[in-house]
């Protein structure tokens, strides 16, 4: 794996033996189900797609994306690449970004597991969240591009959109923190007793407010399509973990990239971010507060540790994947040796929090 996430994740390559699949198949199914479309197409897989594997596309005329569940024994509740085509659908009609979509497949027999098609989205990805790649007086008007789309998306009208059987309503940190206790336990690879803290603190420590909102559940910079030259949002991707869940879970998850450090995730913890042009976590906080009609936040560290654990769990699928050799990614054999050190810092804003 290089230091740079953009060589290891960006661009689109030679689609691994596992990976593969019938060709002609898949250019039948979109002669039939996706309006406009004309063979032959050119497959190549995008080097990221931790969890789904995901494929360029390009025939003649036009570049489309398509997004599958990974071949292999999977986790429950998992890959729901049917989730991600729902939503995506439902808010691109309400004017929020999001690629256009074409067709959901939940045949298995048509290239081994179940898939969608949609728009290829050309733009900017942002790898590293101090953003080398622009000049200082950019860096500002994009993250705060990214506090607003996400705020935006908070604000949507989830019913309106017809996504309200998208969740349950309610409750959301305490199903959150069943469900990821379940699924860590069930990749479970080595004891981190960081995490059984954890697991038997999150529960007890739940705000007592409550709200309900369309959450991302992995909103960062890597998966938000800017436009070439503007500070502009083209395209929210990767909805895989979306659902109907309390809009501060979903926040603090973006803000956890001003506590890792340059070397997790492209983390800012250490940056001299003033210098950069970076607004603080403040700024994130109170421009997010004032978009969408909220008060001060309050409960920070829990929310804190709960997305960290959280990141924990999901890194631990990914790896218990690997090991079995079904991921998507050779990258995800290097998160094994991630966990426990955020497990640590997950555990270290619990104590801030009373624990």
């Amino acid at each position: 794996m290089s230091s740079d996430p953009a060589v290891d994740f960006a661009g689109a390559g030679e689609t691994p033996e596992h990976l593969k699949f019938d060709e002609a198949a898949l250019t039948k199914y979109m002669a039939s189900h996706v309006d406009g479309f004309e063979g032959p197409i050119d497959i190549k897989k995008f080097n990221g797609g931790q969890s789904n594997p995901t494929y360029l596309l390009t025939t003649a005329a036009k570049k489309y994306v398509l997004r599958r569940k990974p071949p292999g024994k999977l986790l429950p509740s998992a890959h729901a690449v049917d989730r991600e085509y729902k939503v995506m659908t439902a808010l691109g009609k309400q004017g929020f970004p999001t690629p256009k979509t074409y067709a959901l497949c939940e045949d298995p027999d048509v290239i081994g597991t179940a898939f969608f098609i949609m728009d290829f989205v050309e733009g900017r990805i942002f790898w590293d969240s101090s953003l080398p790649e622009v000049s200082k007086n950019e860096r500002t008007p994009l993250f705060n591009t990214l506090t607003d789309t996400l705020a935006d998306l908070h604000m949507i009208d989830y019913k309106a959109a017809g996504l309200e059987s998208f969740g349950k309503p309610g409750n959301y940190f305490q199903r959150q923190i069943e469900r990821w206790s379940k699924q860590y336990k069930a990749a479970e690879t080595t004891k981190i007793e960081e995490m059984d803290a954890l697991i038997g603190w999150l529960p007890s420590a739940i705000p007592s407010e409550d709200a309900t909102s369309i959450v991302h559940g992995d909103f960062r910079f890597d998966n938000v399509i800017m436009h070439p030259t503007e500070a502009k949002a083209l395209a929210v991707l990767d909805w895989e973990l979306s659902t109907l869940g309390h809009p501060l879970a979903d926040f603090t998850y973006f803000l956890m990239v001003w506590h890792f450090p340059p070397a997790v995730r492209g983390g800012l913890a250490g940056v001299d971010i003033a210098a950069l042009g970076i607004p603080s976590l403040d700024d994130a906080v109170a421009r997010y507060s004032k978009r969408t009609g909220r008060g001060e936040i309050t409960d920070l560290n829990f929310c804190l540790a709960y997305n960290m654990f959280r990141l924990c769990s999901i890194m631990q699928g990914v790896y218990a994947r690997a090991l079995q050799g079904n991921a998507s990614s050779p990258q995800a054999m290097e998160m094994g040796s991630q966990i426990k050190p955020l497990a640590m810092l997950a555990w270290h804003y619990a104590e801030k929090a009373g624990a």
